[in-house]
């Protein structure tokens, strides 16, 4: 099996075992907390202060590169709290080795880093504490509501750190070269592949190999499919909702035409068809300029950031693509520990200000409206204030997405549904399809009352 095979079945692996069968009737939403005034047994924010003062050991997981720093300012700060950081790599082999420990009953950390939809399934094995009861229902305004809204289904399950509005990457100097316009709409977007390929046929206007579902959501949401709909136990799953089938018509386009390059992405070439142009642009994420700075630097200069195309060329509107929070685990012996460097962590001026500096994207509302990030000027980006982009798409995510609460197992299984379309030059309609039957299957085993 090749390396990206090999982690999609223990991607499915760990979600398997995660849900198990049953699992859906295990979780009541409870915690060792109480009531955010004290009342019960959390002690609310003042248990928090109590043990902060008091001071311990905790363990934090994460895959973030501003978290070493953090954890120095914290020290610093709560000089009687130690914190064993551990970088576990990324967000795949993070959930992996969380859930072996969940499965086991011991070994996970007190706090850890969760991508927001991999939270939901956490969440259905009673695996986190609901930090409601430690007053963090007071910390909603700081959040963009996107970011708040992934953190806070029946109950608080930890606090956003970064998101992922997603926007329009472009090569101006490829764009400058071959006389063409950056898209507003996605018939625009069409167009400018079929022009760049007749000009030059090493050039693609985008790269996507229909292997990654995080990507194929994000465009489902951001063509304003809404296909998943959970309420406790029901799961209703339509793939093929009118924005879903919005995006996949026009997105079959670009594959049928020979318009996007099928490489895959984050592979050595991937990066080198970025730093040559020959991929030219990027629908994807706002942590994004990071990875490009890191990653391709061959191309700096290049590029630039645009709005995400719409359908209909009216109010701008998009979708999260990745982005991720902290959460406290029911296996924590210091809960209320855990919660103070978690809301320190979050929502601290000091932390966040650290996590700018290391490039991070934020969640936070005062920092997306502070001048100072807004104006901003990347280097890398040709002098382009980018933050002022990406902050006015963090205002324009479209409202009403869910996740599937087995979203990583879908997400898992995806390649097997979807990529096949896109090797055989097909409709994504009947990929999209064939994931849904098996998402329909899934989460029937699992005990969900599954509807279509």
């Amino acid at each position: 099996m090749t390396a990206r095979t090999l982690t999609r079945v223990a991607a499915a692996t760990a979600a398997a075992t995660l849900l198990g069968a049953g699992l859906v009737a295990c979780s009541d939403g409870g915690s060792p907390g109480g009531s955010p005034d004290g009342s019960g047994p959390g002690g609310g924010a003042d248990a928090i202060e109590a043990a902060l003062e008091a001071g311990g050991s905790i363990t934090y997981w994460t895959w973030t590169p501003s978290a070493e720093a953090q954890v120095a300012a914290f020290e610093e700060a709560y000089p009687n709290v130690d914190v064993t950081l551990v970088d576990t790599g990324g967000a795949n082999d993070n959930n992996i080795k969380l859930q072996n420990a969940i499965s086991a009953g011991s070994g996970a950390p007190d706090v850890v880093q969760l991508e927001y939809q991999a939270l939901p399934q956490f969440m259905i094995a009673d695996s986190l504490v609901d930090l409601t009861d430690y007053g963090f229902g007071d910390l909603e305004p700081l959040y963009t509501p996107s970011t708040w809204a992934s953190v806070s289904q029946d109950g608080i399950w930890g606090l956003p750190q970064d998101s992922g509005p997603m926007a329009l990457f472009y090569n101006k100097r490829v764009f400058d070269e071959f006389g063409l316009e950056v898209p507003t709409t996605w018939d625009e977007y069409i167009d400018a592949g079929r022009a760049l390929q007749a000009a030059d046929p090493e050039y693609y206007i985008t790269n996507d190999s229909g292997t990654d579902a995080g990507f194929g959501t994000a465009m489902i949401w951001q063509a304003g499919g809404r296909p998943f709909a959970v309420d406790g136990e029901n799961v209703t799953i339509d793939l093929e909702d009118e924005g879903a089938q919005r995006w996949a018509d026009s997105w079959s386009t670009l594959v049928q035409e020979d318009l996007v390059s099928q490489i895959a992405g984050w592979s050595d070439e991937w990066f080198a068809g970025l730093a040559s142009g020959k991929i030219a642009t990027l629908p994807i994420g706002a942590w994004m300029p990071g990875v490009f700075e890191s990653g391709t630097q061959a191309g700096a200069g290049d590029w630039r950031v645009a709005p995400m195309p719409t359908y209909d060329g009216g109010e701008p509107v998009t979708a999260e693509n990745g982005g991720s929070a902290q959460v406290v685990t029911q296996q924590s012996d210091n809960p209320a520990l855990a919660a103070g460097f978690l809301q320190w962590l979050n929502s601290s001026d000091e932390s966040i200000q650290v996590f700018l500096d290391k490039g991070g994207f934020p969640a936070t509302v005062k920092e997306l409206n502070s001048e100072e990030f807004l104006s901003h000027q990347s280097d890398f980006f040709g002098g382009q204030e980018i933050n002022r982009v990406l902050v006015d798409a963090a205002n324009s995510v479209g409202t009403g997405w869910q996740y599937l609460p087995w979203q990583a197992y879908a997400n898992s299984v995806y390649a097997d549904a979807v990529g096949p379309v896109y090797l055989d030059q097909g409709d994504i309609n009947d990929g999209l399809v064939a994931w849904q039957e098996q998402n329909v299957t899934y989460g029937t085993q699992q005990g969900f009352t599954v509807g279509e």
